[in-house]
């Protein structure tokens, strides 16, 4: 099918261009979403009388994605999931909880404009790029963790195995630390100072005569 494009979509064209496209993904996204038009006669021609006003449009969107990303540029955001001990997520972090996740701190994101690959599946840092418009983008950082004390240790750099060797050698010393004392405390029993009259022979009961 062929569209006119009313404003830039990415890896197709800029506004005012006469794509081919695939009739599923016009249909199902382009047209919905008030991206294109049917390039017919009639909606080129209608483009060429509105071209100023949505020029005008996009222009004014495209400022306030420039100075929300001015903002929003670099910015680390909180999730909390349960996980393993290898850091492998129950469940993942998906576009929506991206989006939440920026929103509760006081930026308005949807989740349309969260970009992954896939879904996230580990604790960590993970890079999420943000399509704010169609020529505006910027990436943000989301830091899944277990617990804010853990999300705080990873944004200081440390990777959730760091975080679990660190944990394994605390309780090593632990438990070393315990065996210490009871070593110590059986050595203390052992050189207790006797008693008066306290003697190492045994005394062995006297015969009768």
């Amino acid at each position: 099918m062929q569209v006119i494009l009313l404003e830039r979509v990415a890896k197709l064209g800029q506004m005012g261009e006469v794509v081919s496209v695939k009739d599923g993904y016009a249909r199902n996204f382009l047209l919905p979403q008030g991206k294109a038009l049917r390039a017919s006669e009639a909606n080129i021609a209608q483009f060429e009388t509105q071209k100023a006003q949505l020029e005008a449009r996009n222009l004014e969107t495209k400022q306030e994605a420039e100075s929300l990303a001015d903002s929003l540029e670099g910015k680390q955001f909180i999730v909390l999931r349960s996980a393993s001990d290898a850091g492998a997520l129950y469940g993942s972090v998906t576009t929506r909880d991206a989006a939440e996740a920026a929103t509760e701190d006081g930026f308005s994101l949807d989740r349309k404009q969260v970009k992954l690959a896939r879904p996230i599946k580990e604790l960590g840092l993970h890079i999420v790029h943000v399509a704010l418009h169609p020529e505006v983008e910027v990436d943000i950082q989301l830091n899944v963790a277990r617990s804010a004390e853990e999300a705080e240790l990873q944004a200081a750099g440390k990777s959730i195995q760091e975080l679990a060797a660190e944990a394994e050698a605390q309780a090593e010393f632990e438990i070393a630390e315990l065996f210490d004392d009871i070593g110590a405390a059986s050595m203390d029993d052992d050189e207790a100072p006797r008693t008066e009259g306290e003697s190492d022979l045994v005394e062995t009961p006297e015969t009768e005569a």
